[in-house]
């Protein structure tokens, strides 16, 4: 089945490579599909995740992951804003850019410019192609700390809820600006500081890299402090929007000393910190019997539920711009649980996750002859957006780790760090 799958990605692959040209002087790469000539930061991180897995052409890969991340630095304002993604189509094109110029505060790339930039330098051979672009990173986290931490709890907020990642997260979507720390933003900026960390090291910049590693400890304390409910044994996205309200004379009492309200709704953002590594021993424990494998909650026949199947926003509609994360499969999440699994040691129930999710998409391929985007949970009939590859690709990841035949993964190792 690994092999129907691999022969569908080297026929298509191809078309994710994008030449340079209109808002890009560098080559890149994109997710492919629908998202054709958009230059994105999380999913083009996975995509040259994923071919770092498969391409054949190891040049043109690396050509097209560091064009890519080049074409972010080359749009960087001078605060150290980047956008979240930039389109050569005319309707879309730098909109988000244009929008902080104008003043508006808007979210930016989410937290895996680090994280793509280590694994092209593993893939390399060398970080030294970064030296200059070290500077851009420096700028990078500081308007995250400028401009999207909340001084009280030590979490990172989302300016709205345009571009999360997760696209209609109930804790961001829909939600006041810069109210939720989000478990997505907060569980992938640590990686993202460990990330930057085995940059500057490699770069003989130790003292930068251990003050790295020492801003992901304290990300890490504030979400135990904040995020982890031992009630539940869950991660949650929190409310941070929490203040005495001084309506009049009868607030002057006892007022709100509590810093976070945690949004319990639970979504597969809750299981980011076994993948980043910060879970406790105990913790990831109870995460995987009583969540990653409860068949009524998150484990269904074709793999993890975006959602909790008991959320009463469980929702399995076809839906882009948002795209729907209200319960059905995405390969990307199937991976990340996949991933933190292997961290923990927890190779059987990885196993079984990977069948699963090879299952389906072959599945897909001998019914449609296509990859879809995402996949209803209990049958696999795929949703919507067929010819999607992205994160779908990660599934000969999976298959290689598994079986030890190599691992991405490897250049970033998030528990080996301290």
């Amino acid at each position: 089945m690994i092999d129907n799958i691999s022969r569908y990605i080297k026929e298509r692959s191809q078309r994710s490579y994008k030449q340079a040209g209109g808002l890009f002087k560098h080559p890149f790469i994109d997710p492919g599909s629908v998202y054709q000539g958009n230059l994105w930061d999380w999913d083009s991180f996975w995509t040259v995740y994923a071919l770092m897995a498969s391409a054949e052409d190891k040049e043109k890969l690396l050509s097209g992951a560091k064009g890519g991340l080049l074409n972010f630095f080359d749009l960087q304002m001078d605060d150290g804003y980047l956008p979240m993604m930039v389109s050569n189509q005319p309707e879309i094109g730098s909109y988000l850019l244009d929008q902080r110029k104008a003043g508006k505060k808007l979210n930016m790339h989410k937290p895996f410019l680090c994280q793509q930039a280590q694994i092209i330098s593993s893939y390399a051979g060398s970080h030294e192609w970064l030296r200059q672009h070290l500077d851009g990173i420096r700028r990078y986290f500081a308007c995250y700390d400028r401009d999207y931490l909340h001084e009280k709890t030590g979490l990172y907020v989302w300016a709205d809820d345009v571009m999360i990642g997760m696209d209609n997260d109930p804790a961001v979507f829909g939600r006041p600006r810069y109210s939720t720390a989000s478990m997505f933003l907060n569980g992938f900026m640590v990686a993202e500081l460990k990330a930057a960390s085995r940059i500057f090291k490699a770069l003989d910049l130790d003292n930068e890299g251990a003050a790295f590693i020492a801003k992901a400890n304290a990300l890490v304390s504030a979400i135990q402090t904040e995020c982890y409910d031992s009630r539940d044994r869950f991660f949650y996205s929190v409310d941070v929007d929490i203040k005495t309200r001084a309506y009049d004379w009868f607030h002057q009492g006892l007022g709100v000393f509590w810093n976070s309200l945690p949004i319990k709704v639970r979504t597969w953002t809750g299981f980011i910190p076994l993948y980043a590594g910060f879970a406790t021993e105990s913790q990831a424990r109870d995460i995987v019997r009583l969540h990653i494998e409860d068949a009524t909650t998150f484990m269904s026949p074709n793999g993890i539920r975006a959602l909790a199947r008991d959320e009463k926003m469980y929702n399995l509609e076809a839906t882009i711009n948002p795209s729907n994360w209200l319960g059905p499969i995405w390969m990307v999440v199937n991976y990340v649980v996949f991933r933190g699994l292997m961290n923990y040691g927890f190779r059987e129930e990885a196993g079984r996750l990977m069948d699963k999710s090879i299952n389906l998409l072959n599945k897909d391929l001998e019914t449609s002859g296509e990859l879809h985007e995402y996949y209803n949970p209990e049958t696999g009939h795929p949703i919507i957006n067929p010819g999607f590859l992205n994160w779908n690709m990660l599934s000969i990841n999976m298959y290689q780790e598994f079986h030890g035949q190599g691992s991405v993964f490897d250049a970033l190792d998030y528990l080996a760090l301290d």
